[in-house]
C-alpha cells in the first residue's frame, strides 16, 4: 500500500506574545534565522504576506537542497492563523499544506503546527523503479545462470522475476 497522505500536529508554549510570533512566522526574509531547514531566500514576495501571495526558499533536508514554492493561503493577524501551500520549484505536483495557530497565554503563546502532506509523483515512481529493479534482476539471473545447475541458480519454482509479487 502506498501513502497518499500523511500529516502531523505539533504544539509548542512559547514565553513571546502571540502578536510577536505571528509576525515572524509571517516575515519571509526572517525564515532562515529560525528554520533550519530553510537556507536562504530566492525568491521574496514583493510587500507583506497576503492571501495568494508566494515566495521561494532554498529548502535543506535529507541530505540535499531544492527550491521550494509557498503561497499564503490565510494570513489572518486577528485570528493568529497563517495557512500556506508548499511544493518544489520543479513542476512535482507533490505539495503540503501548513497551518500555524497562535493562540495567546497568561505568560506568552500556545503555537500549533499542523502539516497534511500529499506526495504524488514518489508513489508511481517509485512503484516503477520496484518494477524495473525485479525485471533487471530476472534479465542479470536468466542471462548468467545456467537452468538447473546449483551454482549460481535461481531457487527452485522461480523461473522469472519480471512480474513482481503485490500484497
Amino acid at each position: 500500500m502506498f501513502v497518499t497522505e500523511f500529516h502531523g500536529t505539533e504544539t509548542v508554549h512559547l514565553d513571546v506574545p502571540a502578536a510577536e510570533v505571528f509576525d515572524l512566522l509571517v516575515d519571509v526574509d526572517r525564515l532562515p534565522d529560525w528554520n533550519e531547514h530553510v537556507h536562504h531566500v530566492i525568491e521574496q514576495p514583493d510587500g507583506p504576506l497576503t492571501e495568494g501571495v508566494e515566495w521561494v526558499i532554498q529548502l535543506r533536508a535529507m541530505g540535499t537542497r531544492w527550491p521550494c514554492r509557498s503561497r499564503a493561503l490565510t494570513v489572518d493577524r486577528s485570528r493568529l492563523l497563517f495557512e500556506h501551500r508548499s511544493c518544489s520549484d520543479d513542476g512535482n505536483p507533490s505539495y503540503v499544506l501548513w497551518s500555524w495557530q497562535l493562540t495567546p497565554t497568561p505568560d506568552g503563546s500556545m503555537l500549533t503546527v499542523t502539516w497534511t502532506a500529499h506526495p504524488a509523483t514518489w508513489r508511481p515512481v517509485l512503484a516503477d523503479e520496484v518494477q524495473a529493479s525485479l525485471a533487471g534482476l530476472g534479465d542479470h539471473l536468466h542471462a548468467h545462470c545456467q537452468p538447473g545447475s546449483t551454482e549460481n541458480s535461481l531457487p527452485s519454482g522461480s523461473d522469472s522475476l519480471t512480474e513482481p509479487t503485490r500484497p
